[in-house]
């Protein structure tokens, strides 16, 4: 069970953090607790698993990556999680999932790669097949994004009136 302050606190690190020196204290502070009791707090959501990881969405097309795509590739069970660790190693790669086949689309891994153009993005893929020997593969390239956003656990607004 979480705590009414919990949940505040999680409603409070879902959405966008401040870009500032010290964020934790501006969270802390419209929390009405201090910084060290806010950081506990969140470490203590981290230890019981409540909190898995914090992470940042970085918007690529600002900072210079035009072009994106999901390679889904095929890759013998046994070699699974020796080839995800190397692939995940690429700095032009940021998320790498194992996920079911079906019968009929036979990929289990799935890599996104982040390059300044699409010829990049292939190279790159090419590069990867080589040298982890893996050559069954699609490479689905981004077009449009239509949604971009945070899960949100906890809606902020519930917590307006109730001395938050």
């Amino acid at each position: 069970m979480l705590t009414e302050l919990e949940k505040r606190i999680i409603a409070s690190i879902q959405g966008d953090i401040a870009i500032t020196e010290r964020p934790y204290l501006a969270i802390a502070k419209d929390l009405k607790i201090s910084e060290e009791e806010l950081l506990d707090k969140l470490k203590n959501l981290c230890d019981r698993g409540v909190i898995r990881r914090f992470g940042a969405t970085i918007r690529h097309q600002k900072s210079g990556f035009q072009a994106n795509a999901m390679a889904a590739w095929s890759v013998d069970e046994d070699r699974i999680d020796e080839v995800g660790k190397k692939m995940a190693s690429y700095s032009e790669v940021s998320h790498c999932y194992r996920r079911n086949p079906v019968p009929k689309w036979p990929y289990n891994l799935y890599t996104m790669i982040h390059t300044k153009d699409e010829r990049a993005c292939r190279e790159m893929v090419h590069k990867i097949s080589e040298e982890i020997s893996v050559d069954t593969y699609i490479l689905l390239f981004s077009r449009r994004e239509l949604k971009k956003t945070s899960m949100e656990y906890f809606p902020k607004n519930n917590f307006k009136n109730n001395g938050a």
